[in-house]
């Protein structure tokens, strides 16, 4: 099950308590106070793992406490301080409060920890207070209380190239012939129905992480299909993957109007969205009507500044161009470059 959202709780440990305690031992007479300090408590901490794809874990387990601190005892033994408790969490996750909103963290590589809820501190013995003047100090004091604090856990896919389209356009089967990624491929609408990430080779050694997203419809940003829930997974891309279907279902859909709809829903959306390079795909070119369709469709498009490129999943025409463009295009989305026979 693919969760990118969860509210969680979480509290870190209570402090332990400090010792009234004094020395009482033959032949050591006022042998004065000797009572320890308490342990701090542990704390909350999430840790980002490049091995997550989902924040399942958290929506089955909303409250998090870590371990408390151990009281402090006679003689100057000092109590155990309590063990953190880590939280992990896929690489990019967005940690909010839940009262303000505000963010409080970004997990962008593996690795990253944050502390969300901070243990209370230790209470004191009575022998830190013994001076000059109170040599049989009957003070001490208790441990603190952790932090306790309500998160919002927002997950957002890193991946460099996001595809787009409405439902039914091919994303789903081109990237799994661009990739190892196995999603479900049906011909009817809606068959994707959370995001996939694949990984894609290109040219010199190079890959880039590829997310499908689910298909968009006209008034997506308003909580119409399914597309306005994860559009956020493509918020970081570098570079977006139109993909257009020249044959749509229904008779008022052209390409063109299909186009500025969709572009339409990432400008309401969010307007960075918009601006965002576009690489513009005429899917299914392996279909009679397609392929008629296409010189004119290309020509619509070139006269308003846009080169559409003609591929086919199936045939695997345009595929090898696709990559090419992936791997040279200018703006640089964030390619991994490995080294020559790594995996």
């Amino acid at each position: 099950m693919f969760v990118d959202q969860a509210k969680v709780r979480v509290r870190g440990g209570r402090g332990g308590n400090g010792c009234l305690s004094f020395r009482r031992e033959k032949y050591v007479p006022r042998g004065g106070p000797d009572g320890g300090d308490g342990g701090h408590g542990g704390s909350v901490v999430f840790q980002s793992d490049a091995s997550l794809h989902t924040l399942l874990d958290l929506r089955y387990h909303a409250f998090t406490i870590a371990e408390r601190g151990v009281h402090g005892k006679g003689k100057n033994m000092h109590g155990k301080c309590g063990q953190d408790t880590i939280v992990r969490v896929p690489v990019g996750t967005l940690i909010r409060d839940e009262g303000t909103l505000e963010l409080l963290w970004d997990f962008q590589t593996d690795g990253e920890r944050f502390v969300a809820a901070q243990g209370g501190r230790g209470g004191r013995g009575n022998a830190r207070f013994a001076t000059s003047t109170n040599r049989a100090p009957r003070r001490f004091t208790e441990g603190a209380e952790g932090e306790d604090r309500w998160l919002l856990v927002e997950l957002k896919l890193l991946a460099d190239v996001g595809l787009l389209g409405f439902p039914n356009a091919g994303k789903s089967t081109l990237i799994s012939a661009i990739s190892a990624a196995k999603p479900k491929i049906a011909d009817y609408p809606f068959t994707t129905l959370t995001p996939n990430l694949g990984v894609v080779e290109l040219h010199d050694y190079a890959t880039c992480v590829v997310a499908d997203i689910p298909g968009l419809v006209p008034d997506a940003h308003l909580g119409k299909g399914l597309g306005h829930q994860f559009l956020k997974h493509i918020e970081r891309t570098r570079l977006l993957v139109h993909l257009l279907d020249l044959n749509p279902q229904e008779d008022n859909r052209t390409p063109w109007t299909d186009f500025l709809a969709i572009n339409h829903e990432l400008a309401c959306f969010n307007a960075e969205l918009a601006s965002i390079p576009q690489i513009v795909v005429a899917t299914k070119m392996d279909v009679p009507d397609a392929a008629q369709r296409f010189p004119d469709i290309q020509q619509q498009f070139a006269a308003r500044g846009h080169d559409v490129l003609p591929l086919s999943a199936v045939t695997g025409m345009g595929l090898d161009t696709l990559r090419s463009r992936l791997s040279t295009y200018p703006a640089g989305a964030r390619f991994r470059r490995l080294k020559k026979g790594s995996e």
